[in-house]
């Protein structure tokens, strides 16, 4: 039980690491830039009360939002996302894995937990997004933004599923 909490922590920790200290500094022609931080939202098991997973998400958003200095963006969309996140899970899963379900590929398959990916991501990064444009005088430029983050974002989460598999 202990060794969970300590093995949740330092994923907690090192992901913050990764997208304050180097993932935040990409931006692929100016307009993509991963945010791998929200695989540790994704991997969170089935079993996870939503209440404390949005508290999980709005730890997470607000570190990153203090070493972005982005005030509030992160966690806003963060617990938006643990708050729907049960949804997906179970859009995506077989009923009866859903109780003791941690998402990866070995317990969900790859393509479903690609198509599970893909949504919260998406989800993430539209709500992300329009908070930090905060204006639809320019919705093609956020739309491209929003899919090549997107993409971005899905392809490293699916390179480290792969690598941890």
């Amino acid at each position: 039980m202990i060794a969970n909490y300590v093995y949740k922590i330092l994923w907690f920790i090192g992901l913050i690491l990764l997208q304050v200290l180097i993932l935040n500094h990409i931006h692929i022609l100016g307009i993509a830039t991963p945010f791998l931080y929200i695989y540790f939202l994704l991997k969170l098991p089935s079993g996870v009360s939503r209440n404390v997973a949005m508290l999980w998400a709005f730890f997470l958003g607000i570190t990153i939002d203090v070493f972005s200095n982005t005030p509030g963006m992160n966690a806003a969309a963060a617990v938006a996302l643990a708050f729907i996140r049960p949804v997906y899970l179970r859009l995506f899963t077989p009923r009866d894995l859903l109780d003791s379900l941690t998402p990866s590929f070995k317990s969900m398959g790859i393509f479903s937990f690609f198509k599970y990916t893909v949504a919260c991501t998406f989800t993430h990064l539209f709500i992300l997004l329009n908070i930090e444009f905060f204006s639809f005088s320019s919705i093609p430029m956020l739309m491209l933004r929003i899919v090549a983050c997107s993409i971005l974002t899905i392809a490293c989460i699916m390179a480290v599923e792969g690598i941890k598999k």
